[in-house]
């Protein structure tokens, strides 16, 4: 239960710089009097800009600071809930609104917007329009509920039965709903396009198989001829091993054997040269001299004869000699240019061998390299299985998906129950069943009491069906001002004992804003004091009227404002 306790404010409306502050729970019921314009009617504008950030008249914001101060317009509010104290401070020019709990400041909101949902929300559990449909009853701009569209009586209901939660969470299962509606055709679109991609990529697949196939083939082929070729140069290199190894050491020997009887007829034949010149130089001594030069005797001539005689023998003999060291020289080089012909075949064959080795080498590399390029296009590391990999985590996103979707799929059915409960003909709809034959019956019980014999109801949408015992159905507008005041006041009555029994939305204050000085007669007077009468010993009634002199005795304390010097304040 809400117990409003005060409400002060200066520089708002007619009032000045002067605090005026209205003590709340001071009595049981209070008469505000004054003449036209003093600001009676500022304790609801007052009261209502506090709570609500906007006054109980037509009255712009700004029209709210003081036209002669213009500025420290300020209006609390103090009030508990349950064992909890609240003070409500706002103000204009400077703009400030704080809310004080238990002495102490909540933190503010990023905006007021979000701050005064927060102090409707979760402290008054009121909000604008239920305040004045529970708290006030006026002759003012405010609408009593029985001229408001259903849509809007339906927010008074649900706030008094505090059921206005369910449309909450209404609202929020919408959004949901609109988000998972969103995911699942976002899921669809991806699933499909996972679907197209796996399509797509096992066409792929098989494109690239078909070519590596045929390069498989190609390559094949290329190990297979360099396979042969390198079987070729080995067999060649073998048969040229085996022709090496037989006869390049035996023609090494020969050829070492011809160069040493070579080294040993150059030897013969220098010392055979040596031997004929020493010949031709005796032979010529003899032909050219017949005394001895040394000693100048006569050399015999038979000497002389036998000396060139010996001497040319001994000259055909070396000459002989040298002839066939001669003959035996050239058959010696004639050998060593045999076999160096046999050697340099030789060397051609171990040139031959080291590029056949060289070509097997090369040949090698290539069959390496061609091997490695086939597992590549048969394995993990080329273009196929890299597209088996794209294709597989295709697959797993598709499954993803999927699984997604379903569970997507299986919230909506959740939501889309749960969304059949939160309409207003679901689970709200059964609460309202259950507490409209107690509205109908209070309105009834209060019209009785203000001597206005018609049976009134609510129906589930909150259209009123009337009933006159002398007259058939009627609508609320086809009654006279003062039996629509009856009706209002049933209502007021009404909404403020279902508030009770709620007790979420009940309060002590309840306040009725010139209604005694409008369509009502003395009867319909008299009958309204009887039930101010019934109401509970913690309620607080303030009637604002301008028929002091007709109430001046009903009522346990009276406020009179007035103005003075174009200020109002409290006499």
């Amino acid at each position: 239960m809400i117990r409003f306790k005060s409400v002060q404010w200066k520089n708002f409306l007619s009032t000045g710089n002067n605090v005026t502050r209205i003590d709340l729970v001071k009595s049981p019921s209070t008469l505000v009097v004054g003449q036209n314009g003093a600001g009676k009617s500022t304790l609801l504008d007052a009261l209502s800009f506090g709570l609500f950030g906007k006054p109980h008249r037509a009255i712009s914001k700004n029209q709210l600071v003081n036209t002669i101060n213009k500025k420290q317009c300020i209006v609390e509010v103090e009030f508990d809930v349950g064992v909890h104290k609240f003070k409500i401070v706002r103000g204009i020019s400077p703009g400030k609104f704080e809310i004080w709990q238990n002495g102490n400041m909540i933190n503010q909101s990023s905006t007021a917007r979000d701050y005064q949902k927060f102090l409707e929300t979760n402290i008054l559990k009121l909000n604008h329009k239920s305040f004045h449909q529970i708290v006030v009853l006026g002759s003012s701009s405010f609408i009593p509920f029985m001229q408001l569209n259903s849509g809007n009586r339906r927010d008074v209901i649900e706030d008094l039965l505090d059921i206005q939660v369910f449309s909450k969470m209404n609202s929020i299962l919408k959004d949901k709903i609109s988000k998972n509606k969103e995911e699942i055709n976002d899921a669809n679109y991806r699933l499909e396009l996972a679907k197209e991609k796996i399509t797509m990529q096992r066409k792929y697949i098989r494109d690239i198989t078909e070519i590596n196939d045929e390069v498989i083939r190609e390559k094949g082929v290329l190990i297979e001829q360099n396979r042969d070729e390198w079987v070729s140069l080995q067999q060649s290199n073998s048969e040229l091993f085996s022709v090496i190894e037989k006869e390049e050491s035996p023609l090494n020997n020969s050829l070492s054997t011809f160069h040493d009887k070579k080294q040993s007829l150059l030897g013969y034949s220098a010392q055979f040269k040596q031997q004929m010149q020493g010949v031709v130089k005796d032979a010529k001594f003899y032909e050219d001299n017949e005394n001895c030069p040394t000693c100048q005797q006569t050399i015999n001539d038979d000497l002389r004869q036998n000396k060139l005689k010996s001497a040319k023998s001994r000259a055909k003999e070396l000459q002989e000699a040298m002839d066939k060291i001669s003959s035996e020289g050239a058959e010696v080089e004639s050998s060593i240019g045999n076999i160096n012909d046999e050697l340099s075949k030789i060397r051609e064959m171990h040139s031959t061998i080291s590029a056949n080795n060289m070509a097997i080498s090369r040949l090698q590399k290539e069959i390496s390299a061609l091997e490695a390029d086939i597992n590549k296009l048969t394995g993990n590391e080329g273009d196929l299985g890299q597209a088996n990999k794209d294709l597989a985590t295709v697959v797993s996103e598709r499954d993803t998906l999927g699984e997604l979707k379903l569970r997507l799929m299986e919230e909506k059915s959740y939501s889309d129950a749960a969304g059949e409960m939160l309409k207003d003909t679901g689970i709200k709809t059964k609460v309202i069943k259950q507490y409209l034959p107690v509205m109908n019956k209070l309105v009834n019980q209060y019209l009785q009491v203000l001597d206005f014999f018609v049976s009134f109801n609510l129906d589930e949408n909150f259209n009123e069906v009337i009933k006159s015992r002398h007259r058939d159905a009627f609508n609320y507008a086809s009654f006279s001002e003062g039996e629509k005041q009856r009706i209002d006041l049933s209502l007021l009555f009404t909404w403020r004992q279902i508030a009770k029994m709620k007790n979420s939305t009940s309060t002590n204050l309840l306040i009725l804003d010139e209604t005694f000085d409008s369509s009502l007669d003395h009867d319909g007077i008299d009958n309204l004091m009887k039930i101010l009468g019934t109401l509970e010993d913690d309620s607080n009634v303030f009637v604002i009227s301008h028929k002091g002199d007709l109430l001046d005795g009903k009522f346990r304390s009276k406020i009179e404002f007035v103005k003075e010097h174009n200020f109002s304040k409290v006499a």
